[in-house]
């Protein structure tokens, strides 16, 4: 299903999307395209973005294609999602210590809308963080690595 999301392939597509999506959520997908937990997400985004295209524009980036993000977003694990607003990063609360990135897949479809709505309705109210919707059972756990410390 990955092949009805629009990919990003460059630096400059990536800053070129967070600067013209205007009043919709950015949804930046960093992952690789032939990992079974990235293709497991892009069939959920990929159902999704028709019904929240009024809302969210959808988009995948390669971790490998675009290197200079996936180290600013200190992506270690893949999938990573990546949300903005009119060019602000939004950052929300999973409940876990990293508020940047969604990382892993979501279960179900329902969850991704859901946190696409609180993220589109917060950021209309000048909000730059959010608290999930997602039930804490369906967000991925993971260690947090710090390398270099």
């Amino acid at each position: 299903m990955s092949f009805l999301l629009s990919k990003l392939t460059s630096k400059k597509e990536v800053d070129q999307a967070i600067k013209s999506v205007a009043e919709k959520v950015l949804v930046l997908r960093f992952g690789k395209d032939n990992d079974p937990v990235c293709l497991q997400l892009d069939d959920i985004l990929a159902k999704t973005s028709h019904d929240l295209s009024k809302m969210a524009a959808i988009y995948l980036v390669d971790v490998n294609k675009v290197p200079v993000y996936t180290q600013y977003f200190d992506i270690s694990y893949i999938p990573s999602t990546v949300f903005f607003f009119n060019g602000q990063h939004m950052k929300v609360d999973y409940g876990s210590p990293d508020h940047t990135k969604f990382v892993g897949s979501f279960k179900t479809k329902q969850d991704f809308i859901d946190l696409i709505e609180v993220i589109y309705r917060g950021a209309m109210r000048g909000k730059l963080i959010v608290r999930s919707p997602i039930d804490p059972k369906n967000v991925p756990k993971y260690d947090l690595l710090y390398q270099g410390i």
